[in-house]
């Protein structure tokens, strides 16, 4: 039985594969030209190795999302090995993206040291009548929502696991995908309760609302202290790679679902990929302005390497008539060295530096999700230690041995 669709076309998908990755080529090899030039601008202009290694991760993304849509494209039957890759990326990246911002602050403790002091301004701040607010000093989770800036240092550790956890969680779904592919039960972009692709899409959706939510509440805390990098353009640029292009995905699924657009399996993975060549080629000139390397071309002087000077001094004998008379003449050069790397060495500080701190993070994250559970259990134990202990009535033997033990002693030295 042949489906009925709401435009008048059959089969759309065979007939525009060739012409479809004639355009998406030309954009995806626009989007790398674009990219991999201001990639190695960056590593050229290695100047501030905190922020650049996670600007490099950025601006990798446009890459790595057009080089697998091109190839999923080229090549349906690796759509979904494709799709695991670049959904893989878009959590580190924007990991790596909020590592960025921490790094503009001047990196980890002056984001503590910043947040402390904008709680204890807000605490402190007066109401009409004199006093303070009393709901102020309660640091609670719920003022994540509506006051941010009163949970202190509270509020870097939430951003920080909402941040990793969406790593974590698109890592783990990624494998997950996998097995269920190979058992037959993942269903790629179809919403039945049989099926693994709606729940695990379900999961993501949060996990990324979530990670990108703590970004804006970020944002909302420490805009006027971002204002030199211009955050809001940085924002938009990468907020629209990662939610557009998810909720793209999630669209055109819907779209084919109610048959305005064929219910072919191809035709979805396709339609995406061929959007995303597209958009990443935009991406791409607008990290041009947005990320540009032009601010870590000129080092600060307290960045500079190493500073030498040479005093060189020299005695001339000088003639005057008849008589000849000794000059001291002093010469003094300084040179500065900039602390230049060439683009291995940046590259290497990117991958083990940066892969280093990922992990660190990691695991710290996963030790907090852990620690209350781990807590939980040992109180359980403790309680059934308890019960157990106390079940009879009646105290253990050993107990009372020890204690009359104890007894005889302290009346021996009486007798």
């Amino acid at each position: 039985m042949e489906s009925t669709y709401l435009f008048p076309f059959e089969h759309p998908y065979r007939h525009l594969h060739v012409p479809a990755i004639i355009i998406a080529g030309f954009f995806v090899f626009i989007s790398l030209i674009l990219s991999l030039f201001l990639t190695f601008r960056h590593l050229r202009t290695y100047n501030n190795p905190a922020e650049q290694k996670w600007i490099v991760a950025v601006i990798f993304m446009v890459p790595a999302y057009a080089t697998e849509s091109i190839i999923s494209l080229c090549y349906p039957k690796l759509s979904l090995a494709c799709d695991i890759l670049r959904s893989c990326y878009e959590a580190f990246a924007l990991y790596a993206f909020g590592s960025y911002l921490i790094e503009c602050l001047g990196g980890e403790l002056r984001v503590l040291d910043f947040l402390e002091n904008e709680a204890k301004k807000q605490i402190s701040k007066p109401l009409l009548e004199g006093k303070k607010d009393p709901r102020l000093e309660q640091r609670k989770y719920c003022n994540f929502v509506r006051r941010p800036h009163v949970l202190g240092k509270d509020l870097f550790t939430i951003i920080k696991f909402g941040l990793v956890q969406y790593m974590i969680l698109k890592t783990l779904c990624a494998f997950l995908t996998i097995v269920l592919e190979l058992c037959g039960v993942y269903g790629d972009g179809q919403f039945k309760w049989y099926y693994g692709y709606p729940y695990i899409t379900v999961v993501l959706n949060f996990s990324q609302m979530w990670a990108l939510y703590c970004l804006v509440q970020f944002y909302n805390v420490a805009h006027e202290k971002l204002a030199p990098i211009r955050p809001l353009a940085k924002f938009i640029s990468f907020k629209a790679i990662v939610f557009a292009t998810w909720w793209q995905g999630v669209g055109i699924v819907l779209l084919c679902s109610f048959r305005i657009l064929p219910n072919d399996g191809k035709f979805k993975t396709g339609m995406q990929d061929f959007l995303i060549c597209i958009e990443m080629a935009i991406a791409a000139i607008a990290h041009i302005f947005v990320f540009s390397a032009k601010p870590y071309h000129v080092v600060l002087p307290s960045d500079y390497g190493k500073i030498t000077t040479q005093e060189t001094k020299a005695v001339v004998k000088v003639k005057e008539g008849d008589e000849e008379k000794p000059a001291l003449v002093e010469k003094k050069e300084t040179e500065v060295k900039a602390p230049g790397t060439s683009v291995k060495e940046s590259v290497q500080d990117i991958v083990v530096e940066g892969g280093q701190k990922v992990v660190e993070d990691v695991v710290l994250t996963i030790n907090q999700a852990i620690e209350p559970v781990h807590e939980g259990v040992t109180k359980i134990q403790e309680r059934i230690h308890k019960i157990a202990v106390s079940g009879n009535g009646k105290e253990k033997p050993g107990v009372q041995v020890l204690e009359e033990h104890q007894r005889n002693i302290t009346k021996e030295p009486q007798v």
